[in-house]
């Protein structure tokens, strides 16, 4: 597979992973319980929810970090 299309698809799990981090942190902290997707699957306390965010963004920085600027049209 080409190194450009994997840095894609797991820098974009990495925003995916990363957002339900922050949701789940967020519901509890402003809400009545953990918002997103993951609270139905598994009961995560909300150190855990830090957690997923850091782990998030590690891969969707590093995907971001490796793309090339734009040419401006001349």
């Amino acid at each position: 597979m080409n190194a450009n299309i994997t840095k894609q698809v797991v820098g974009s799990l990495g925003w995916v992973v990363g957002i339900q981090g922050a949701l789940g942190f967020a519901g509890g902290l402003f809400g009545n319980g953990p918002w997103g997707f993951l609270h139905k699957i598994a009961d995560i306390p909300p150190g855990g929810y830090l957690a997923l965010l850091a782990l998030g963004a590690v891969p969707a920085v590093w995907a971001e970090m490796g793309k090339r600027p734009r040419r401006e049209a001349s």
